[in-house]
C-alpha cells in the first residue's frame, strides 16, 4: 500500500502457523520513520531494523526451526492448560450450588462426598426443582459400584513428590509375573536413557495393578515409619496387596532413591473397590472366563492410570515394564510430536513400537477420550481393539460402499493417516529396534580363567573375559566359583563385575561375594582390614541387588595374583556376567 501504515500496526499471530519466514514477510513500510542515512525503517510488528525483508528473510534457518518448534510446544501446553481451566470451571460450577436435601456442597466436605451427594441428589437449578436438572453421564454410569465407596477413585497407594507441568508422562503398568520380574531393569533402562534436561522434564509413574483381600485399615500407624520409607507417601484406607505395592515401592526407592527425591518417579496402586466383581463379567468374543477377566481388568488399570497421569503432562505415553528405549527417547518422542503440531498435520495416536499398546503417544487433552471409551466398553474387548474402534468411530468418515480402494479399504486408511507409525522406533520390538548391546568389553590384564558353574553354548567365561562376549552359566549353586588367575602378580585398583543383560535382566549373581588372593598370605594388614575366608582369601567387595560388584583396592594390599567370585546360595535364574573389568594400577 502507498499509504503509510502504522510502524506498530497489529499483526494478529492466530497461530504457530506464523513461522519465521512469515513473520518475516509481514513486514510495514513507514516513510516517515528514517535512519541516520536517510535509509526508510522496516517494521516487523516487534521491533524496526534499518534493513529490507529481503534480508530478514535469510535468518538463520535453524533459528527458524527452532523458533517453530517453541511454538508447536506452547501451543500444546496451551491446549492443556485450556483442557485444565475448563475442569476446574466445571468443578466450581458444580460445587457452587446447594443440593436438593438442602446441604451447601461449600461445606467442609471430602471431594469424594461431594461427589456422592451430586450424583445422588443432583443440583438444584438455579431458581428450579433439582429434578429438572439434566445431568451428564459419568464413570458411575458405567461402573456403578464405585458409589458404594468414597475412596475408589484415589489411589490406594501414592509414592509422589508431586510433579506437574512437564513435556511427557510415561505410565508404567506392572503385576506381580510368577517367573521373573523386569519392572527395575525397565525402570534403570529408562533413566539410563534420559538426558538430565529429559529427567527434568518428564515423569514415571509405576502403577502396581496388583489387588488382593489384605485390608489396609485407615487407624494403622504411618507406613512411613512402619515400613522405612525415607520419601513422602499415602497410604488411604482399601483392600489392596499391601505386602507386593509396599515391596515393590520400597525396592523403587532404594535402588532409585534421587529419582524418587526429585520426583521423576511416582509408584500408585489402585484399591480394589475400583474394579467391579470379576466373577460376573460377561463371557465375550467366546474367550474363555480368565481370559475375559484379564483383559477387562487391563481395560480398567489403563483407565486408572491415564485419569492419575491426565493432569500431569502435555503428553501420554503407555509403556509396559519389559522394554527397552533408545537413548533420548524422550527428545525423540517429543520432537515428532511437535514437528506434527507445527505442520498442521492431525494425529490422535503416535506409535513408537509395533507391539500392542507399547510405545503410544496421546496428547493429554485427548486421554478423557480414552479413558471414557475404556469404561464403556471394558467388560467387551481387549485394550487395543478398543482404541482401533474409538479411532474409527471418532475421526474416519467412511463412505456408504466400503468396498477395499487399492490394499486397504476407506477405514484402514483412516486409521493409517490418524495413528502415526513413527519412523524411529523407540522401544524394543522385534527387527524395528535394531542391535541391542548385551555385553560391555574391556582389555583385562592376561589370565587364566575357569569356573565350576557351566556355560551356555558359546557364551564361556574366557570368552566374556576377553570382550568377545558375555559368560551365561546354567544355575549357579553355593560354593561355586570363578577364578581369574594373573600371568604375574598385579596390583590391581579397581574391579567391575555386572551381571544381566538387556535381553535377560534377571539372569543376575546374587549372593556372591568378591575376593583377592594376595601375592603373600602373610598379609597381617590384610587379615586385620578384611574378612577372610578360610582358604586365606581377601574378601573386597559383593554383588548389590542390581547384580552389580563395583569397588576399589586398597593401595596398601600386596600385589594380587588371583581374584574370585564365590556363590554363596541357590539360584532359580541362569547367571550372565556382561562386564568384566579389571583396572590395574599405573604403578604395576
Amino acid at each position: 500500500s502507498s499509504a503509510p501504515w502504522p510502524i506498530f500496526g497489529a499483526i494478529a499471530l492466530t497461530g504457530v502457523e506464523h513461522t519465521v519466514a512469515r513473520l518475516c514477510a509481514v513486514v510495514m513500510y513507514n516513510s516517515d520513520f528514517q535512519d541516520g542515512l536517510g535509509r526508510p525503517l522496516y517494521c516487523t510488528g516487534i521491533q524496526a531494523v534499518g534493513y529490507s525483508p529481503r534480508k530478514l528473510l535469510q535468518l538463520n534457518l535453524s533459528q527458524e526451526q527452532t523458533l517453530v518448534a517453541r511454538l508447536a510446544e506452547l501451543q500444546a501446553k496451551l491446549q492443556h492448560l485450556d483442557s485444565m481451566h475448563r475442569a476446574r470451571q466445571e468443578e466450581a460450577g458444580s460445587e457452587g450450588g446447594n443440593t436438593s436435601s438442602g446441604l451447601p456442597l461449600y461445606l467442609p466436605l471430602s471431594p469424594e462426598v461431594r461427589v456422592l451427594l451430586r450424583n445422588l441428589t443432583g443440583l438444584r437449578a438455579e431458581g428450579g426443582d433439582s429434578t429438572q436438572l439434566l445431568r451428564l453421564p459419568s464413570v458411575y454410569h458405567f461402573l456403578p459400584h464405585l458409589l458404594e465407596n468414597p475412596s475408589t477413585l484415589r489411589p490406594a497407594f501414592c509414592l509422589s513428590r508431586g510433579r506437574s507441568g512437564v513435556s511427557v508422562v510415561l505410565g508404567l503398568p506392572t503385576v506381580r509375573r510368577d517367573m521373573q520380574s523386569y519392572l527395575l531393569a525397565t525402570l534403570q533402562n529408562l533413566v539410563d536413557s534420559m538426558s538430565p534436561e529429559e529427567a527434568a522434564d518428564s515423569l514415571i509413574v509405576v502403577f502396581v495393578a496388583e489387588v488382593g483381600v489384605t485390608r489396609l485399615s485407615g487407624n494403622n500407624k504411618s507406613l512411613d515409619a512402619v515400613r522405612g520409607f525415607q520419601s513422602k507417601c499415602v497410604v488411604y484406607f482399601s483392600q489392596v496387596d499391601q505386602d507386593y505395592v509396599l515391596q515393590v515401592a520400597k525396592q523403587i526407592e532404594e535402588q532409585f532413591q534421587p529419582q524418587v527425591e526429585s520426583g521423576l518417579i511416582e509408584v500408585i496402586s489402585p484399591p480394589v473397590s475400583y474394579y467391579p466383581d470379576m466373577e460376573s463379567l460377561q463371557q465375550t468374543l467366546g474367550d474363555p472366563p480368565e481370559r475375559v477377566r484379564w483383559r477387562t481388568k487391563q481395560n480398567l488399570d489403563f483407565a486408572f492410570l491415564m485419569m492419575y497421569a491426565q493432569p500431569k503432562a502435555t503428553f501420554y505415553v503407555q509403556l509396559e515394564d519389559d522394554i527397552l528405549a533408545k537413548k533420548n527417547f524422550i527428545s525423540i518422542m517429543k520432537n515428532y510430536a511437535l514437528q506434527k503440531i507445527a505442520e498442521k498435520s492431525p494425529w490422535f495416536v503416535l506409535e513408537f513400537c509395533q507391539l500392542g499398546f507399547i510405545g503410544k503417544m496421546f496428547k493429554c487433552v485427548e486421554l478423557p477420550w480414552l479413558v471414557q471409551f475404556f469404561l464403556m466398553f471394558y467388560n467387551d474387548k481387549p485394550v487395543d481393539w478398543l482404541l482401533d474402534h474409538l479411532i474409527s468411530t471418532k475421526i474416519c468418515s467412511l463412505d456408504k460402499d466400503s468396498v477395499s480402494r487399492g490394499p486397504f479399504t476407506q477405514g484402514e486408511k483412516c486409521l493409517k493417516r490418524w495413528i502415526d507409525k513413527v519412523n524411529v522406533w523407540c522401544f524394543k520390538q522385534d527387527k524395528q529396534f535394531g542391535k541391542v548391546v548385551l555385553f560391555f568389553p574391556h582389555q583385562n590384564p592376561p589370565a587364566e580363567v575357569k569356573t565350576d558353574i557351566k556355560n551356555y553354548k558359546q557364551y564361556t567365561l574366557a570368552k566374556a573375559y576377553r570382550g568377545e562376549s558375555f559368560f551365561w552359566g546354567l544355575l549357579p549353586q553355593p560354593g561355586d566359583h570363578l577364578s581369574f588367575t594373573f600371568s604375574t602378580p598385579i596390583m590391581l585398583k579397581h574391579f567391575l563385575f555386572r551381571s544381566g543383560n538387556a535381553e535377560h535382566p534377571s539372569d543376575r549373581f546374587y549372593n556372591t561375594s568378591v575376593e583377592v588372593l594376595t601375592e603373600s598370605s602373610q598379609n597381617n594388614f590384610s587379615k586385620n582390614e578384611f574378612n577372610t575366608t578360610t582358604d586365606g582369601y581377601l574378601i573386597v567387595g559383593k554383588f548389590d541387588s542390581m547384580g552389580v560388584a563395583d569397588g576399589v583396592i586398597d593401595p596398601k594390599l600386596e600385589p594380587i595374583k588371583e581374584l574370585r567370585l564365590t556363590v554363596h546360595s541357590e539360584s532359580d535364574n541362569w547367571a550372565i556376567l556382561s562386564e568384566i573389568y579389571l583396572e590395574v594400577s599405573e604403578d604395576s
